[in-house]
């Protein structure tokens, strides 16, 4: 009985560790001078073929979704049940023509997509997919990984301010303003997991959380200031990547389609593409930081390999990213801000200072019990009174809905 069960454990090990062991034994039989090439190589290539499939397939799946939810047909016209949809949508946009403004800076009109796509894809090289599978081992990756991030506003203002609309301009600005607001919170939000793991390196944070008691792990997520944190995180996600409720920079019924609506064919799909990749890039993120990243739910589930954890723990975030947007209506733009300044920030500071609490108070079981009754009242209390206090002074009055009558 335990010769089998080392097999299976060796057995496990060997496919949890294929794409390390490959990249292995590919460097070693590549000749010296050239190694560094191919190591480059099979860090770039993966990223530049998985995740932009992964965009291709999240398109089908969203707009699957969204049908369904809203009680219609999804695409199932192109290929077997529409999954060729993104193939025929890829060919249109290489085909289609590359329109520019005859007043618009031609030169930056044409950098911007580039810069976005390029800065969505940099995040990906600290993002820990993986046991051992991480691009680049870096000790301050969390900052590597904002630092890059906040480029992205830089390239959302090269867009607006290039095309010489009054449209585009607005919408960049409005962008700006937006990614801006909801950068402080989640930023914030990452303090109170770098309080608890000691570390800026995101596989380190995996680590922390790697471990079980019995067969429930340690995810942070699952303490007062964890669940607290990945709230605001993903909320604040959401609100930096434009997504429903908060995409208000591309509001269609005020703007048109904000900073992006002189861009056409190939450039209009490069930033389409960025939005995803930034969606990944923030949900794999959340995960390494609440949900343990590539670690199993439950011990005895160990066993499956890690990046196959990692990777459904993204689908599911996907999933809830199309959810909200078939759900939420759109905010306006005073909500938004309020909401940023008034609430998500006020509660990023209190999420830090639970999670001190709870980092400093004592062991022991009584402690233990205590630990988590002070740690959810300080988080329960501000947000009881803030939310009070956003909705003090405004009338929600009950909507009714009205029918034309049939004639």
């Amino acid at each position: 009985m335990n010769v089998s069960f080392t097999m299976a454990g060796g057995l496990a090990e060997r496919v949890d560790q294929i794409f390390v062991t490959l990249d292995h034994w590919a460097v070693a039989h590549t000749p010296g001078p050239l190694q560094w090439l191919v190591q480059i190589l099979l860090i770039v290539v993966p990223i530049l073929a998985v995740f932009p499939g992964l965009f291709a397939l999240t398109t089908v799946l969203e707009r699957k979704g969204l049908g369904r939810i809203q009680n219609r047909y999804g695409p199932n016209r192109v290929g077997p049940y529409g999954l060729l949809q993104p193939v025929a949508d890829g060919l249109k946009a290489l085909t289609k023509e590359d329109l520019v403004p005859r007043t618009a800076d031609g030169v930056v009109h044409y950098l911007a997509p580039l810069v976005i796509v390029v800065t969505a894809f940099l995040v990906y090289a600290v993002l820990p997919v993986g046991r051992n599978m991480t691009a680049v081992h870096l000790n301050a990756g969390l900052l590597f990984f904002f630092a890059i991030g906040s480029a992205t506003e830089l390239a959302v203002f090269m867009a607006g301010w290039s095309s010489r609309n009054k449209y585009s301009l607005l919408g960049a600005m409005r962008a700006i303003a937006q990614m801006i607001s909801y950068e402080v919170p989640l930023i914030l939000s990452t303090i109170a997991v770098i309080m608890i793991a000691g570390t800026l390196a995101p596989e380190k944070i995996v680590l922390a959380q790697a471990s079980y008691t019995g067969i429930f792990p340690h995810w942070y997520v699952f303490t007062p200031w964890g669940f607290a944190g990945f709230l605001l995180f993903m909320t604040a996600a959401a609100a930096e990547t434009n997504r429903s409720p908060f995409d208000l920079p591309e509001g269609e019924s005020e703007i048109i389609a904000g900073y992006i609506v002189e861009y056409s064919g190939f450039k209009f799909a490069l930033f389409f593409l960025a939005e995803y990749l930034e969606i990944f890039a923030v949900s794999g993120l959340g995960i390494t930081l609440f949900l343990g990243g590539w670690s199993a739910p439950l011990s005895f589930l160990a066993v499956i390999p890690s990046w196959i954890w990692f990777f459904a723990k993204l689908m599911v975030m996907i999933c809830t990213f199309i959810w909200v947007r078939g759900t939420l209506p759109r905010l306006r733009m005073d909500q938004l801000m309020n909401f940023a300044w008034k609430f998500m920030l006020p509660m990023a500071l209190v999420d830090m200072v639970c999670a001190g609490v709870w980092r400093f108070l004592p062991g022991g079981a009584l402690w233990s019990v205590l630990r988590w009754v002070i740690c959810t009242v300080i988080v329960v209390v501000p947000y009881v009174a803030l939310a009070r206090g956003l909705q003090m002074g405004k009338k929600v009055e009950q909507r009714v809905y009205r029918y034309a009558e049939e004639g």
